[in-house]
């Protein structure tokens, strides 16, 4: 059975300023992924990762884009079955930016800890919940 994986957050932030965070590299290896060395928020392009020669190298491609709402790309591992499918959408509430993230697919990576979706869970929230929430409240202030 597919199960949704699915997270919301509300960020005291303008939209405009939480796709910037999303689509920009220099932000966004403050929130996601430091090893991140290229990416356009462009259909079809791969996002491109310094080789940290850690075990799970990742191999993403953008999926969908309709600038400041949606942004979409696929997540997989070299070397490792499976393929899931990451969602950003925004929507602008009173005050800030709701951001949902849903994730598919988690069903179709190998039965190891790495790929278990408590560990998606938690990284969701240190990623989006912690991370990028600094990254704007502290670029909010200044």
């Amino acid at each position: 059975m597919k199960t949704l994986l699915i997270k919301e957050f509300i960020y005291k932030a303008p939209p405009e300023k939480l796709w910037q965070a999303l689509t920009q590299v220099d932000q966004m290896k403050e929130w996601y992924f430091p090893q991140l060395q290229k990416f356009e928020p462009v259909v079809g392009y791969p996002f491109q990762f310094e080789d940290d020669h850690q075990a799970y190298q990742k191999e993403w491609i953008v999926t969908n884009v309709i600038e400041g709402k949606t942004l979409a790309h696929s997540w997989a591992y070299k070397g490792y079955s499976g393929r899931s499918e990451v969602l950003f959408d925004l929507v602008e509430v009173e005050n800030g930016t709701k951001l949902s993230v849903t994730q598919t697919g988690l069903e179709s990576f190998p039965d190891h800890p790495h790929f278990k979706r408590e560990r998606f869970e938690w990284g969701w929230e240190m990623l989006l919940g912690h991370n990028l929430r600094q990254l704007l409240e502290s670029s909010t202030k200044s």
